[in-house]
């Protein structure tokens, strides 16, 4: 069994209002210091094999496919 963690971001240049929203609430609540803030997304996915080429190959495709619209959002993958 292989373990995974997708970790999905919006690209540089992309709006992100959650986060403009989380920054601000942060100020709000006197965390000083606090610069830019990004939202994104984590996937925890276990797949049922031992090889690593084949899962790094198909974790690759399902954020191509679903995880992550590739058109606004970058990924990567980490297995452990």
């Amino acid at each position: 069994m292989i373990k995974a963690r997708v970790t999905v971001t919006l690209k540089d240049g992309v709006l992100d209002p959650q986060g403009k929203a989380i920054e601000g609430a942060l100020r709000a609540l006197s965390f000083s210091g606090v610069g830019e803030v990004r939202q994104g997304k984590v996937f925890d996915i276990e797949l049922d094999t031992a090889d690593r080429a084949r899962a790094q190959a198909d974790l690759k495709d399902m954020c191509e496919r679903l995880l992550a619209n590739t058109v606004i959002e970058d990924y990567s993958i980490a297995i452990t």
